[in-house]
């Protein structure tokens, strides 16, 4: 193995911008070690380096092994890892992300603890998928019928394009061989999606859990970015590989996903329509104070309601309860749906 070499970065401004690194690695049955400022991967072929600086994504698959220095180097030139299941098709475990600052992370948990808030956001991701301007009389639920009208002729041009049969989306995890070409190419293409985009949520900041338009998960964000750009990006590559049917099926779908997120230059577009979707106006993207220095100690927190303050008795806070809390006391347990927020008030 490669001796371990101090390839620790200062500041975030020696690293390329997510948008401008390449987009994923998928490894199985290898072993991967630091080499020099990078890694490399040792298989029955011999060793292959890897740039770390300008990969987003490695996927580890099974027979995978890694060292602590490997693991250093990718963290240190905010390479995402996740270790995933057999042809990258499940999540198991993912190390964290390059922002410093939380900045995003308490934008998106104020969105999404609000009802208004959070409905603003879940209806510009769905008009952010049709190019037509939307009718501002339609309602959420006629919306979600016009996405689901979308996604079904996308499936059925895709097929009709390509001559592969199409009878729905039909495939079961624990028996991922019944499923047919396509079914599996789907799974495949997806997942290498869902891989891209975990790593540029976490990259610019924001929670992968903390979704909008799906709850109750830990990838729940990761699905609403990424049901963006199914249509134009997976499906058609899904379609295209189930046509040709290899012998190695989900690998070709890696390769022909990759290919397609490069010539579309994808992770470029992930950040700022995550941006777009937010509401980030320009001038709220400010720099990451603590780009240069991740040991910068933060600020301390202060209380920002109008009847509450830092000079409030501590007895006088703890007596308090919000509305949220009234609920409960009440016996209406929260469904995860209600605003999340409310004004503090004295307890009765």
């Amino acid at each position: 193995m490669a001796a371990y070499a101090n390839v620790n970065l200062k500041s975030l401004h020696e690293l390329p911008r997510f948008g401008d690194k390449l987009s994923y690695l998928y490894v199985e049955r290898a072993t991967i070690d630091q080499h020099d400022k990078a890694v490399a991967l040792h298989d029955a072929e011999g060793l292959t380096p890897v740039p770390a600086a300008g990969l987003g994504l490695l996927l580890l698959g099974p027979g995978t092994k890694i060292t602590h220095a490997a693991i250093r180097a990718l963290a240190d030139n905010n390479c995402q890892v996740v270790w995933a299941g057999e042809h990258g098709v499940r999540f198991y475990a993912h190390g964290l992300g390059g922002s410093r600052h939380a900045r995003n992370l308490f934008r998106q948990a104020r969105l999404v603890s609000n009802d208004l808030t959070r409905l603003q956001v879940v209806i510009r991701m769905y008009c952010m998928r049709f190019e037509d301007e939307i009718d501002e009389n339609i309602t959420l639920q006629q919306l979600r019928g016009k996405e689901g009208v979308r996604v079904r002729q996308a499936y059925a041009e895709a097929s009709q394009k390509y001559g592969v049969p199409w009878g729905g989306r039909s495939y079961q995890r624990e028996a991922w061989n019944a499923a047919d070409p396509v079914n599996r190419a789907l799974s495949a293409a997806n997942a290498c999606l869902y891989g891209l985009v975990h790593a540029a949520i976490l990259s610019g900041g924001y929670s992968p859990a903390l979704g909008f338009v799906h709850c109750g998960k830990q990838l729940s964000f990761v699905y609403d970015v990424a049901d963006l750009y199914k249509v134009e990006y997976t499906i058609p590559v899904a379609f295209a590989v189930a046509a040709e049917n290899p012998p190695e099926l989900e690998r070709q779908v890696r390769i022909s996903c990759r290919d397609r997120f490069r010539e579309a230059r994808l992770m470029e577009r992930i950040l700022p329509d995550i941006g777009k979707v937010l509401d980030v106006r320009a001038e709220e993207q400010a720099e990451d104070e603590f780009s240069a220095d991740a040991a910068l100690p933060a600020g301390l927190w202060q209380p920002q309601s109008a009847s509450l303050s830092d000079s409030t008795p501590i007895g006088q806070v703890l007596k308090m309860q919000t509305f949220l809390n009234a609920k409960a006391v009440k016996g209406q347990s929260d469904d995860g749906h209600g605003s999340g927020t409310g004004d503090a008030v004295a307890a009765g």
